[in-house]
């Protein structure tokens, strides 16, 4: 059975500077690194014993950061790829959320919705889904059952998304939320190679962080 399980960056400096992120490079805070590592012991905890794991990361310091903890648990090098990071929020990037509600245009509720862009300069969701489902792509073809896979908020979505299969055309309403410092476990099985999505943005190991 290949286990895939897909990590949401933990606590980082725009989080607490109330900025927004995108591809603006903030990094963990003390809270986030420490979060970094609950993440670590309960990968660690639920992989069997021995097995081989591949990680794979978003290049952007925040999610560099939590692979890099993350590798000291399984002794591994993490795999840093563009193709994993966030949507780009154009000229909102690194800029405070009120900046954010002046300059958004959301897309419209019905009609084309994957072509739209935010705010001026942001990537669209149609462009964000192709880089993902490419690296996706490359990572789904290794042989390795146990892939960790570091990225953000918003760009777990689709991350989720090319597991099922779910055609691009079909994401322009697609959202699957999960918090930071979130783990989710995607499972598929030898059998029937039925894709699961066995638990969604679970933050239970982040109370061991919060107790430290």
């Amino acid at each position: 059975m290949r286990t895939l399980y897909v990590i949401t960056h933990p606590e980082a400096s725009h989080h607490v500077e109330g900025l927004i992120g995108g591809w603006h490079d903030s990094q963990l805070t003390p809270d986030g690194i420490r979060a970094a590592h609950s993440i670590g012991q309960a990968l660690l905890a639920d992989v069997p014993d021995g097995a081989e794991v591949e990680l794979f990361s978003s290049d952007l310091r925040r999610t560099a950061q939590t692979a890099e903890v993350i590798a000291e648990w399984f002794d591994v090098r993490p795999v840093l790829d563009p193709r994993l990071r966030e949507m780009s929020f154009g000229q909102a990037e690194g800029r405070p959320h009120e900046e954010w509600d002046r300059l958004v245009v959301p897309p419209p509720a019905v009609g084309e919705r994957m072509e739209h862009t935010d705010v001026p300069g942001a990537e669209s969701k149609a462009t964000v889904a192709q880089r993902i489902y490419a690296a996706m792509d490359e990572i789904l073809h290794r042989p390795c059952e146990h892939q960790v896979i570091v990225t953000h908020g918003f760009a777990l979505t689709f991350v989720v998304a090319a597991w099922i299969k779910m055609p691009i055309a079909s994401l322009g309403h697609v959202v699957f939320k999960a918090p930071s410092g979130s783990i989710t476990k995607l499972c598929e099985d030898d059998f029937y190679r039925g894709r699961m999505v066995v638990r969604l943005g679970e933050t239970r190991h982040l109370d061991r962080a919060a107790a430290r």
